[in-house]
């Protein structure tokens, strides 16, 4: 009985001291926490400058045919001849294409031959005419005869005058067998082969013609925005051959692309090269004043209700904070900024997404 109350009493005073224990314990715990420093986040950064030099706007597209031409033939029939192939040099009033013309032909000989007793009856009719007016004027015949010669004389003459016109389609459509240009130029495309049965209207040979060349670019509505009024634009050739032309632009798309959402323009080339041929691949190039700028890489950018903000470090608290700025151009590796930043500012560039306005941040690699 003895032992067994000495064990009781020795586990009462081993309950006790775990109870006093445990918040003690738990208190440094809390204690510990509580000192923890804040984490200092490393992040890459730059310092800004202002420029003001003029920028430059940059497109890339390709070299056209200030006028293009497609050829067909205005009436149908089946194609015997194709003369011209892509590529070939073309002179006004030169034949391209000759359709079948035996039927324009049988068509010309009968009007001819209508034409022929059409004016052989008109004789008949004149001579009669003038017999029975002679006669009338003697009193030698009544007026209804000579009233009747002279309505038979109109009629012949209206037959002769139909007539001329019937040889005269004819003789038109005969020609329109032969496709001919009406200017020089260079055949850009042909749609038709020889042996094939056309329509009227129906597209044969694509000409390019030789009174000027234009570069096509697809810019974006911001660079329309930037760019400035009846802009010089530096086009170039993208093979590095140095062959370049100066143009003006000639004429600007009113509706976007539906797929692409940009807009074309046309760059009328003054003088261009022989290398600057149809089909060649371009740059184009416009300088712009945007007056003091900033630019700052692409990845330094982010937003703040909506809107482009960059992080700018303070040296002195080395802390950051959230600014908004306002872009005047975006490219794929730059943010060209307008208004927002100053020179000599420090601005975050690498792990913009994991910061929050007051938080200390350590630069890495910066030599600021």
């Amino acid at each position: 009985m003895k032992t067994r109350a000495t064990a009781h009493s020795t586990g009462r005073r081993l309950a006790l001291a775990f109870v006093l224990v445990s918040p003690l314990a738990l208190a440094a715990c809390g204690g510990e926490q509580t000192a923890a420093a804040p984490e200092i986040r490393p992040v890459r950064a730059i310092k800004v400058s202002t420029r003001t030099t003029p920028d430059g706007l940059t497109f890339t597209g390709h070299v056209e045919a200030m006028n293009e031409v497609t050829y067909a033939f205005r009436i149908g029939g089946r194609i015997i001849e194709r003369l011209v192939n892509v590529g070939d040099h073309v002179e006004a009033g030169q034949v391209i294409a000759r359709l079948d013309p035996q039927n324009e032909v049988n068509a010309l000989r009968s009007a001819q031959a209508a034409l022929s007793a059409a004016q052989g009856q008109l004789g008949v009719s004149r001579n009669t005419y003038e017999r029975q007016r002679a006669l009338l004027a003697r009193g030698f015949t009544p007026r209804a005869q000579y009233e009747q010669a002279e309505q038979a004389y109109l009629t012949a003459r209206a037959r002769v005058e139909d007539a001329e016109a019937q040889v005269k389609i004819a003789t038109d459509r005969l020609d329109f067998t032969e496709l001919k240009v009406d200017a020089p130029g260079t055949v850009t495309a042909r749609r038709a082969e020889q042996g094939e049965v056309v329509q009227p209207g129906q597209a044969i040979v694509q000409v390019a013609r030789k009174d000027g060349r234009d570069a096509v670019f697809d810019v974006s509505a911001q660079v329309l925005r930037d760019m400035p009024t009846d802009p010089e634009v530096q086009v170039t050739l993208a093979d590095g051959s140095g062959a370049s032309a100066k143009g003006r632009v000639r004429e600007v798309a009113p509706q976007a692309d539906p797929v692409t959402r940009t807009f074309q323009i046309r760059v009328g080339l003054i003088d261009p090269p022989e290398a600057m041929r149809l089909g060649s691949t371009v740059n184009g190039s416009v300088a712009v004043d945007t007056g003091p700028v900033i630019e700052i890489p692409a990845s330094a950018l982010t937003r703040i209700d909506g809107k482009p903000a960059v992080w700018i470090f303070d040296p002195t608290t080395k802390t950051v904070a959230l600014r908004p700025v306002d872009i005047a151009r975006f490219s794929p590796a730059t943010v060209t900024v307008a208004d927002g930043l100053k020179n000599a500012e420090i601005v975050v560039t690498a792990g913009v997404q994991a910061l929050h306005p007051g938080q200390k941040v350590r630069l890495l690699g910066a030599n600021l």
